[in-house]
């Protein structure tokens, strides 16, 4: 996928505040420290265009992305981080929930997971959420490179066990695993969409 443009459009703290020009929109869903803007730069092969941090739980507002001024990518606040009061965290998965729902220019979710662990129980919620309510997703297995081959597709098999419904994508923000293929998933959903 060439990027001619990629660019910050604007954060949404509830409703009233997401984007109304009716361009599709490709969500990502995940932990807090899972590497959700790590990922985002990687595809956009914009460094900092998705503000990293050292500090889980920085992203508290659902951010849009406009990418070649044709759709967006929406990063979603992270969830289970636990340095932050229950009522933030509440929110949080409220506001999230609400714009998964309710969004009809949502095409695709794509939730990340660490490739490093099983999925956590807020991962399993989310997960059974979006196969329930029949949302369009795929799961990415994010810091692939932090694992050898032989864990890496102990993982992988580990996580298509436990999340038999999803498509899961080996993904490493530092070598490019797996970019092709998730720009090959996110194309698909917007041709079709």
């Amino acid at each position: 996928m060439k990027i001619t443009s990629a660019e910050f459009t604007k954060s949404a703290f509830n409703e009233s505040h997401w984007t109304n020009d009716g361009l599709r929109e490709i969500s990502f869903l995940g932990r807090s420290n899972v590497g959700k803007s790590s990922l985002l730069n990687s595809l956009l092969q914009r460094k900092g265009l998705a503000r990293t941090s050292n500090t889980p739980g920085r992203t508290q507002s659902i951010n849009f992305f406009l990418v070649n001024e044709t759709f967006y990518f929406v990063d979603l606040p992270g969830y289970g981080y636990a340095k932050v009061s229950k009522t933030m965290r509440a929110d949080w998965g409220k506001m999230a929930e609400e714009y998964l729902a309710k969004r009809r220019e949502l095409v695709l979710s794509i939730q990340l997971i660490d490739s490093r662990h099983p999925p956590t129980e807020l991962d399993l919620k989310l997960h059974e959420w979006l196969v329930y309510n029949q949302k369009n997703h795929i799961v990415v297995a994010t810091k692939a490179d932090k694992l050898s081959n032989n864990k890496l597709n102990k993982s992988l098999q580990e996580i298509e066990k436990i999340l038999p419904e999803s498509k899961i994508i080996l993904y490493s923000a530092e070598t490019g695993k797996g970019r092709d293929e998730l720009w090959r998933e996110i194309l698909d959903s917007l041709e079709k969409n």
